[in-house]
């Protein structure tokens, strides 16, 4: 099962905690409504829309309400490190996908190190999640790190605590993605797969890149916010159907491109908007990958 962790940019949002699902338009945590906000929430809308298209149990979510003060995110650290009980079997898989966080390097460390105590668990990091990852020296716990090339400079940059603070040699190379995801790995920077997110997604193997997409190229989603997060939401519930994490991410990658075709965004299109085409964006993936 998938459960999704983060924060919504909500003032005095208790922590919440329950089932999620995402009906016309409408994202709901058990009897709670959230607003449709670019980050967690569309994480969360894109990952029940696409358990829904594939019939698996609906994603958890962990989430609380942060604007910027830690607070919420506190909440959500020290759950994790005192509370937390994957809310299934123990023999079935937890797929763990932690977005926004704001970092606190000392929380972090113990949460994450109470996560992995639980068996036959995969821990993913966008976003916040993936900063702290970083500066508490724990990406190498987690499986899948979702960066987009600026956040791949990050990674790159042994002395950068976030991303805000990239030295320039390094972030004149943001264009050169290949060097790196080298750079990131030979300073222990990165999870064991890397999805890096661009005009160009390249899927990454313990350093090495195994595959990428390009197609289809979608020129207008680029001026859509909120596309990173909706791919987040897809790899995540695909790897928790069963699929492994290289075939997920390529499999994601083109769900989330051919979403974007489907929709025929222009710039005033809102991501979730187009979280309805998960469906059949998943079906062209599948189409397109049969043999002839």
């Amino acid at each position: 099962m998938l459960v999704i962790v983060g924060t919504i940019p909500i003032k005095d949002m208790p922590l919440t905690t329950d089932f999620c699902e995402f009906n016309d338009e409408k994202l709901k945590v058990g009897e709670a409504d959230l607003p449709l906000i670019n980050g967690t929430s569309a994480l969360v809308a894109t990952a029940a829309a696409t358990c829904s298209a594939l019939k698996i149990q609906k994603p958890y979510a962990v989430l609380a309400g942060d604007i910027g003060t830690g607070e919420g995110s506190n909440k959500i650290y020290r759950f994790l490190r005192d509370s937390f009980k994957p809310p299934r079997d123990t023999s079935e898989k937890t797929v763990i996908a932690m977005h926004y966080i704001k970092p606190n390097v000392l929380y972090a460390k113990d949460a994450i190190k109470a996560l992995r105590k639980h068996a036959n668990t995969t821990l993913i990091a966008d976003a916040g999640s993936m900063y702290v990852a970083k500066a508490a020296k724990l990406s190498k716990d987690f499986d899948l790190f979702t960066p987009d090339p600026g956040e791949m400079a990050f990674l790159a940059d042994p002395e950068a605590m976030h991303p805000a603070y990239v030295r320039s040699f390094i972030f004149d190379a943001i264009n050169d993605v290949p060097a790196l995801i080298k750079q990131a790995y030979q300073n222990f920077n990165a999870a064991k797969f890397l999805l890096v997110k661009g005009v160009t997604d390249f899927i990454v193997d313990n350093g090495e890149i195994v595959a990428n997409v390009s197609e289809p190229c979608i020129s207008a989603l680029e001026a859509v916010g909120g596309t990173g997060d909706t791919l987040v939401g897809i790899v995540s519930t695909l790897i928790a159907s069963g699929c492994d994490i290289p075939k997920a991410a390529v499999k994601a990658a083109k769900a989330n491109r051919f979403m974007g075709a489907l929709a025929k965004p222009t710039p005033a299109t809102k991501v979730w908007e187009m979280i309805q085409y998960i469906p059949k964006a998943l079906e062209a993936v599948e189409k397109a990958s049969a043999p002839n």
